[in-house]
């Protein structure tokens, strides 16, 4: 449960923040509480972002499979981009061979 000073703290932010809001309405011409709308959206739209999960990073093996494999593959299509019999197969054992290396 929040201490009075928490509530007192809360409440003059709450004040500044409406006196620095009102203004921005008035040379817009829209009315304070739409503003306000925009304004709290957008903050916690920002927070939300900055708190997205970040990617795994890649092993260095998975970035040579992946150079190997863009090598190779173009040995097992055929002409028009479409994969040869058994073509993804093989090239995703022979991208594993080089990768190793």
């Amino acid at each position: 449960m929040p201490s009075q000073q928490d509530i007192a703290l809360a409440m003059r932010l709450r004040a500044l923040a409406d006196a620095l809001l009102v203004p921005v309405a008035t040379l817009t011409g829209l009315e304070p509480e739409i503003v306000q709308g925009f304004v709290e959206g957008t903050t916690t739209g920002a927070v939300a972002a900055g708190k997205a999960p970040k990617g795994r990073k890649r092993s260095a093996y998975a970035r040579k499979y992946k150079a190997a494999f863009k090598r190779v593959s173009k040995n097992f299509k055929k002409k028009n981009g479409e994969w040869k019999k058994d073509g993804f197969k093989r090239a995703v054992k022979a991208a594993h061979k080089e990768a190793k290396k």
